[in-house]
């Protein structure tokens, strides 16, 4: 029977999530009406608390009216989609997530170089689509991928989708090193701190727990390679859009859970998780692992920042 359930130290939103976030609701306090460029962050719940709020959400661009406030999400668009933007007569407000941004602009700078650029990423993925916009790049998603790869160029250099991985990327990176010797990396690694934070969290449950429980939507990328983290470290885990998603068979022989959520996911849910296993189980002890303060902060995008 369950008896104690362990909270990630690192969960919940990052501070591009964050940003993103208080960016559309900034327009909405501004001006009323805006609209959104695919999800603002993959979060279902997030998503319909901002369009309660008023912010409507568009896969085309071309449905945006003339003349109104675009938001470009965490993920990134390509130049291209901001050059359509412009030819729409749209006004648009960038919540790319600053980590993103960086890439984006090593890719410009390495092209610009003459460099081949092999891109880590998901290929459907909505910051690989924005990514891939800024340079000729090739897309690489596992070590297979890497053993199909034919490349004349001597200059080479990858970069990486910011909500990977880890260990997978590891193995790719050894991989392409293995048969590009000469292969450069970017300065400073791409996969974000917070998606880092996080895997390792799961790590440090996986040493307690019997099952992890992974608070996020499907289509969430980081949510979902926590979960992997998880089962890599031979612990059984499930990603629950929320409560309501919780399967108590689950916890057949479970004496300790841990409990974590991704980047783009609000801490009620991870509360109401508690609550209702609470319910279920009675009195079971809920411990933090304790954490240091992210302290990371981005500024508004430049065109609500004054």
């Amino acid at each position: 029977m369950l008896q104690e359930i362990i909270l990630a130290p690192f969960r919940g939103f990052c501070a591009g999530v964050d940003r993103a976030i208080f960016a559309v609701e900034e327009c909405l306090q501004r001006f009323g009406k805006v609209y959104v460029n695919h999800q603002i962050v993959h979060n279902t719940h997030v998503v319909r608390d901002l369009e309660a709020k008023g912010a409507i959400f568009v896969d085309n661009i071309a449905d945006v009216p003339s003349g109104s406030y675009l938001v470009f999400s965490a993920h990134g668009v390509s130049p291209q989609l901001k050059e359509r933007a412009q030819d729409f007569h749209l006004l648009p407000i960038d919540a790319t997530c600053p980590l993103v941004t960086k890439v984006h602009i090593e890719a410009m700078d390495f092209y610009k170089r003459g460099f081949e650029i092999i891109f880590i990423g998901h290929k459907n993925h909505q910051e690989t689509l924005g990514t891939v916009g800024y340079a000729p790049m090739v897309i690489v998603e596992s070590v297979h991928d890497v053993d199909e790869l034919i490349i004349s160029n001597k200059n080479i250099v990858y970069l990486t989708q910011t909500t990977l991985s880890l260990d997978d990327t590891k193995e790719i990176v050894e991989a392409l090193k293995n048969k590009f010797p000469h292969i450069q990396s970017p300065k400073v690694e791409d996969i974000c701190y917070a998606t880092q934070n996080r895997q390792d969290s799961v790590k440090a449950l996986a040493k307690e727990c019997q099952l992890i429980l992974v608070v996020g939507s499907q289509n969430s990328s980081n949510s979902n390679r926590l979960v992997e983290t998880a089962k890599k470290y031979s612990v059984h885990s499930y990603l629950i859009e929320d409560a309501s998603e919780i399967q108590f068979d689950w916890f057949n022989n479970v004496t300790t859970l841990g409990l974590t959520s991704g980047a783009s996911v609000p801490d009620f849910l991870v509360q109401e998780v508690l609550v209702s296993l609470q319910k279920k189980y009675g009195v079971v002890t809920v411990r933090n692992i304790e954490r240091v303060d992210e302290r990371i902060e981005f500024a508004l995008p430049r065109e609500i920042s004054s």
